[in-house]
């Protein structure tokens, strides 16, 4: 009986730690791609390839094998005795608390940090099951609540510091000169040395039990470090410089992306003759954009002085008595508003059921196969019912890779965050795509390296409660300090993790990045490599902090180089803060209150 009661509670905890495993990448990892796919140096669907192979690989290859902070930093495993049931119960608990949260927030694109929201579940476990004063709310070497709030304000602020030095350095180096475009082609060699010390630094320093870097003296870290770091600047050199040059200044659009690998010998291929006339052929990293798609070319028109194609129908519009200051905006009224999104919503989905493969089958199934008048419980709204169940499978699984998400980021023209976003726009310089185009290489690192350091270090988070649930059920005694995590356990969380930056991801990648303030290429591998520097900096002192948070600051940061402090969307940031701060009560009073009502149910 015992043991039957041990195998429901750890199937439902695994089922709760699995769905906080998905949340951490709808909301966590999605917000860490939000800043790349903002910036246009990848598209949504290229950022989940990179993500499925970074983080599993960063999860498998040099993932941490001891989850002992996660399990016993707020709690301390001997707290438990010997009840290894107790321990088991408070773990799934803590599962369900963070994941009820983090869910709700994922749902209402709200971002949250998924890691924060497990360790004040499990402190409010902790409170439920062994008492207050057994929970660690002092420092307690780093993994104390004392140390989570010292991270919770200082991280963002030291991220935004460290984004914007790095920004500065390459606004004053290239954005300023006359001629940006051969400064940004001779200088981007170092800037790849930057990029690659920090993100070698990022998986150096937090290490890994399986390969030992933890533990590697201080001239094995400096000598790994600058050997990749100027290993790629001299790569950089000799390949890269050669190649864009030939593309960006001699606009030589004839070459292919082999060609990089002829080195040197690119700076003797002549020109074509009619350069002078030409466009270089690059990408266009315009937030806002009249020629839709990815891979518009630079030539194209922009218009940066609109915020998004979506407007409302003429007709709908209220008459001009409703207009303020002559300057042709309308006040909707939250009806229009909410049939603006609507329609907007309709028009995609109507794209979506023009489109071959299986999401446009499912779309045009579901709209063909829609709910009849009656209740529910109608014979023919049941069998429609049935009938829906294949391609709502479908949508759930593939709509996320078809979301529009530079168009969501904008927002609806002339509502009031449309008005506030051409606001914040206007305060940004918008340099030149041959600039751009070349630190959208940099950033590809930075966000790569990025993805990896999570799989091999926050997945141990995301893992750590379901391990030691594992361990009380398998062995019937509660999980050791130092517990290790199996290879297979390991695995499955990271690919769960990927399953949700996938499938539901879009939801946070929506609201954040550009909804922040401006995103390009050159901004956005500066805030990647801000935070990283700052995630570095915590993690030998042993701090937790939040990829998350970090990232964020650290946009707040780089915004503010634009040289106006309007140039950030301040709304947007306190609503974040707002969201960082309430997860502690929140997600701890749905972890405790489980504990308490499952601790003291009537049993026999």
């Amino acid at each position: 009986m015992v043991l039957d009661a041990y195998t429901y509670v750890f199937a439902l905890g695994t089922c709760f730690a699995l769905l906080e495993a998905f949340n951490n990448g709808a909301n966590d990892v999605a917000n860490a791609w939000a800043t790349s796919v903002s910036s246009r140096s990848v598209t949504y669907r290229q950022a989940m390839v990179l993500c499925i192979v970074f983080e599993l690989t960063g999860a498998l290859a040099v993932g941490a094998r001891t989850a002992a902070t996660i399990k016993n930093g707020i709690i301390p495993s001997d707290a438990f005795g010997t009840n290894a049931g107790v321990q088991l119960l408070a773990f799934a608990c803590a599962s369900a608390g963070a994941a009820t949260w983090v869910m709700w927030c994922t749902r209402n694109s709200a971002h949250v940090s998924s890691t924060y929201s497990l360790v004040s579940s499990i402190a409010g476990v902790g409170v439920a099951a062994v008492g207050a004063s057994k929970v660690q709310w002092g420092w307690n070497n780093g993994q104390g609540l004392g140390a989570i709030f010292a991270g919770l304000g200082a991280a963002p602020f030291i991220s935004g510091c460290f984004g914007a030095i790095i920004f500065m350095l390459i606004k004053v180096t290239v954005h300023m000169r006359k001629n940006p475009v051969p400064w940004a082609v001779w200088t981007s060699p170092a800037f790849f040395l930057i990029a690659g010390t920090i993100c070698t630094l990022s998986v150096v320093y937090k290490g890994s039990p399986r390969l030992g870097l933890a533990s590697k003296p201080a001239w094995y870290i400096v000598s790994v470090t600058l050997g990749v770091g100027f290993g790629l600047f001299f790569l950089a050199a000799l390949f890269f410089v050669p190649f864009v040059h030939a593309r960006v200044v001699k606009k030589d659009d004839t070459l292919k992306w082999w060609m990089i690998f002829y080195g040197p010998l690119l700076f003797k291929r002549p020109p074509p003759p009619d350069a002078e006339n030409r466009v270089a052929k690059v990408p266009n990293y315009a937030v806002v954009q009249e020629a839709h798609g990815d891979d518009s070319d630079s030539s194209a028109p922009v218009k940066q002085d609109a915020i998004t194609e979506v407007k409302a129908d003429p007709a709908a519009e209220p008459s001009g008595d409703a207009e303020k200051g002559g300057n042709n905006q309308f006040e909707y009224t939250q009806e229009q508003y909410k049939q603006l999104l609507k329609d907007a919503e309709e028009r995609h989905h109507a794209n979506l059921r023009k489109s071959r493969g299986p999401l446009g089958w499912a779309m045009r199934h579901l709209h063909v196969n829609q709910l009849g008048a009656g209740s529910i419980h109608e014979t023919h709204n049941l069998i429609t019912l049935v009938k829906r169940v294949p391609a709502q499978i479908i949508v759930a699984l593939l709509y996320g890779t078809s979301f529009d998400i530079h168009t969501a980021q904008v927002g609806i023209h002339n509502s009031p965050e449309g008005r506030r976003m051409e606001r914040v726009y206007s305060y940004a310089p918008k340099y030149s795509n041959e600039v751009e185009h070349l630190y959208s290489y940099v950033q590809v690192i930075t966000a790569c390296t990025a993805s990896f350091a999570h799989g091999a270090n926050d997945v141990g988070n995301a893992v750590g409660v379901w391990a030691g649930m594992y361990a009380a059920w398998s062995t019937g005694k509660p999980s050791a300090s130092k517990a290790e995590v199996p290879l297979w356990q390991l695995g499955i969380t990271a690919a769960v993790i990927c399953i949700g930056f996938i499938t539901y991801g879009y939801n946070i990648m929506k609201v954040m990045g550009n909804k922040l303030t401006y995103h390009s290429p050159s901004r956005g591998s500066s805030m990647e490599m801000g935070a990283a520097i700052t995630i570095l900096i915590f993690s030998q002192y042993s701090l937790p902090v939040s990829t998350s948070m970090c990232i964020t600051g650290a946009t707040v940061g780089v915004g503010l180089c634009n040289g106006h402090i309007k140039a950030v969307n301040w709304k947007r940031v306190g609503l974040l803060f707002f969201s960082w701060v309430m997860t502690v009560p929140i997600a701890g009073l749905i972890g405790g209150c489980l504990m308490a009502l499952a601790v003291n149910a009537p049993h026999w």
